[in-house]
């Protein structure tokens, strides 16, 4: 019950956190639900009349292949967010080990990890993921979000590693140590609870990052060609000319459907740090 009054005095502190998560919620039911309250076989390839604009039969009209447009955005919206979650939780996961490491060991383990993060960061990400992806025989779900996280997980290595240089020279991580208190012990006790905020924050902002890139990707062509996903959506309706054929109802609706998700995920990240930090500056 403590659990719950502290969530909601926390998202009471900031409107934008409030607001972000009522959005984000929202979306997650839609994809949740949503897929079970429409019929699936709208959504393929000659289903319906093609090229239909909006009406009461279908209420976002119908694309150029004959494919009921609400039907998909309802069926592709949980992909899209499943390759965001997914990369998110790698890159992230990946990055926080790489950064509690770095900061708690020092010495030449530090230098090692934060060389190759560092490296890593100059090389042009959107480059190499064009040049795997349009290399891969047949794109999935699950693929598409591994090779986002291959290439994501440098900018949590430096921010949870900054935090623990910082963290492990407290006072009371000094009295745990000589108390007896093991590296693991340190780590896992004493540093990681007090880095729950700031990964809080990464991992929101890791999957924002992480779903900007696969749309890039799907724009391009290069996303899952056999499944559903709103990037995929937009690319068909820019190889079948549906701008130029002023069919607004099959290119705009995945659009909007995309801009919510990432205001939704950018309200929660600018709500996390503003109460988080306001915290912070109290304890201080």
């Amino acid at each position: 019950m403590r659990k719950v009054e502290n969530i909601i005095l926390l998202v009471a502190r900031s409107p934008m956190l409030a607001i972000g998560l009522g959005l984000l919620v929202v979306l997650v039911a839609v994809s949740v639900v949503g897929p079970l309250l429409v019929n699936g076989e709208l959504a393929r390839i000659g289903a319906v009349v093609p090229r239909q604009p909006p009406s009461i039969d279908a209420w976002l009209g119908t694309d150029g292949q004959g494919r009921d447009v609400l039907t998909v955005l309802v069926l592709a919206l949980p992909q899209t967010l499943q390759i965001g979650v997914i990369a998110g939780i790698i890159g992230l996961g990946v990055g926080t080990a790489l950064g509690l490491v770095a900061g708690f060991s020092g010495g030449y383990v530090d230098a090692a990890i934060r060389t190759i993060a560092d490296v890593m960061m100059t090389i042009p990400g959107l480059a190499i993921m064009v040049l795997v992806a349009s290399n891969v025989r047949e794109m999935t779900v699950p693929l598409m979000a591994v090779i986002v996280a291959s290439l994501s997980w440098m900018v949590a290595t430096r921010t949870v590693r900054a935090q623990t240089l910082s963290l492990r020279e407290r006072g009371y991580i000094q009295v745990a140590r000589l108390n007896g208190a093991g590296p693991l012990r340190l780590i896992f006790v004493e540093v990681l609870p007090n880095l729950l905020p700031y990964i809080a924050a990464s991992f929101v902002i890791a999957v924002n990052q992480a779903m900007a890139a696969t749309v890039g990707l799907e724009a391009l062509g290069l996303g899952p060609q056999n499944t559903l996903t709103l990037g995929m959506t937009i690319y068909w309706s820019q190889l079948y000319g549906a701008i130029l054929r002023g069919m607004w109802w099959w290119w705009a609706p995945p659009i909007v459907s995309l801009s919510l998700i990432f205001m939704s995920l950018l309200l929660v990240s600018v709500g996390l740090d503003t109460v988080f930090n306001r915290r912070g500056g109290a304890e201080r």
